[in-house]
């Protein structure tokens, strides 16, 4: 489920909350707009966020401390409020009387204080009673007098909290970024044949593969750039595979890593990555500029196909690239897809790395101090929630975040793609040892 709150307006609310993150409990258009269906994902949930949309591009809904329950009485509530959206703006309206400010009902969605009722009836519909004693509103400002509902949301709030000590530990001085700037320029693969390690970038639709390359090549640039094609876009942007060099400044040599992108992974058959073709990436046999046929993976026979690529040319490591936003609500579908590609990167031996970016939209903390991230338990179930998903150690999991709006470099965001592109150095190196190896014991 994909969240129809948009990045912007989460932030809005999340700003009248303190420090807190939103996560997508009840979408009605797919989970149903009944009672039951309501009551079964949002129960016993603690704080929640009521969202409702309607076909006059009104957004408004409800905060609520205390969990929804199915007792049919009144629930007290002092930190209640409901709220509609004035442009960017949030325009909130105080419960008048807070032991009636939500009525735990068994019988509909959403209920503040009979005033406001979401999925009335089983209905796509929102029930409104405007101008009474618990919420003083008007309906054309709250919702202009549409009670026709396209869509209800329901999120989690959950608080945000930062840990006294950082539970990995990360150097954010420019002292260290030189540090790393240095390793990556210099390394050299063990294995005398490669000269630049490939890295395979692999993830769904929007994550933003594309835009780490961006980033990265914006470090060495000294500037921010945008090479790739990158955006937000239902569909995936990228529909040739590309390897893409990065030089250490505008005139300099090619660093000694290469960044190979996909097309996005997307949960319908027949769409995005063909999983067949993966293979066939990891064994070199893709080139440069391939296009991409998400209903036919490449055949042997095919023009374009390198029937006989060296080490070179196979891919070292393997980077999954995971919004932060979304890896709760992965499709299982999607979940099935990176499953069936893990099982074939296995096959072959390739370590492999997940990126979780956009850390800095999953915790209002770390967007205000990209250096909390460490600090930020939220962030830390994020990863442990991508290790698990995924199937790779915690160890294998590291947060980054992507240029993206910004039009200057930062040096704390700068540190952690860079950590990021060191960790991919280190993983290839472990892919060389494996594959010297097999050689030696060929030898024997």
């Amino acid at each position: 489920m994909n969240p129809r709150l948009t990045q912007a307006q989460q932030r809005a609310l999340c700003s009248q909350l303190g420090n807190v993150s939103l996560k997508l409990l009840y979408k009605a258009s797919v989970d149903g707009y009944t009672a039951a269906a309501f009551h079964q994902r949002c129960d016993n949930q603690g704080p929640t966020l009521s969202v409702g949309y309607n076909n006059s591009g009104h957004v408004f809904g409800g905060y609520t401390s205390i969990s929804f329950i199915q007792s049919d009485q009144w629930g007290n509530d002092a930190k209640v409020f409901i709220f509609t959206f004035n442009g960017a703006n949030v325009i909130k309206y105080q419960v008048t009387n807070p032991a009636n400010a939500v009525l735990l009902t068994s019988a509909s969605g959403p209920n503040f204080g009979n005033n406001l009722i979401f999925c009335h009836n089983g209905q796509p519909v929102v029930y409104s009673n405007p101008g009474q004693k618990y919420y003083n509103f008007t309906a054309a400002e709250m919702h202009g007098n549409d009670l026709q509902l396209t869509e209800c949301e329901v999120y989690k709030v959950e608080e945000c909290k930062l840990l006294e000590k950082p539970w990995r530990n990360i150097d954010w001085t420019s002292e260290n970024k030189r540090k790393l700037l240095v390793q990556i320029q210099t390394y050299k693969p063990i294995i005398s044949s490669v000269s630049q390690i490939r890295v395979l970038l692999i993830g769904p639709v929007g994550a933003g593969k594309s835009s780490l390359f961006n980033s990265i090549k914006s470090i060495f640039r000294g500037h921010v750039t945008n090479q790739a094609m990158a955006g937000s876009s239902g569909t995936s942007l990228t529909t040739m595979f590309r390897t893409y060099h990065v030089k250490a400044g505008k005139e300099g040599k090619p660093l000694p890593i290469i960044l190979c992108d996909t097309m996005g992974l997307e949960e319908t058959t027949g769409a995005g990555l063909n999983v067949d073709d993966i293979s066939s990436i990891l064994r070199g046999h893709i080139t440069d500029r391939y296009q991409f046929n998400s209903a036919v993976p490449l055949q042997p026979e095919a023009q374009g196909y390198k029937k006989s690529p060296g080490l070179q040319d196979r891919i070292h490591c393997v980077a999954y690239v995971i919004d932060a936003n979304k890896i709760s609500i992965m499709p299982s579908k999607l979940e099935d897809k990176l499953t069936a590609i893990r099982s074939k990167i296995n096959l072959v031996g390739i370590p492999q790395l997940v990126l979780l970016t956009k850390v800095d939209e999953a915790c209002p903390a770390v967007a205000e101090d990209l250096t909390n991230v460490y600090h930020s338990l939220y962030i830390k179930t994020k990863l442990q929630e991508a290790s698990q998903r995924l199937g790779v150690p915690l160890s294998c999991v590291v947060p980054v975040k992507n240029y993206s709006q910004e039009l200057e470099l930062d040096q704390s965001c700068d540190i952690l793609l860079l950590s990021a592109v060191n960790q991919m150095l280190r993983f290839a190196e472990d892919y060389f040892d494996e594959v010297n190896e097999k050689f030696s014991d060929l030898e024997v």
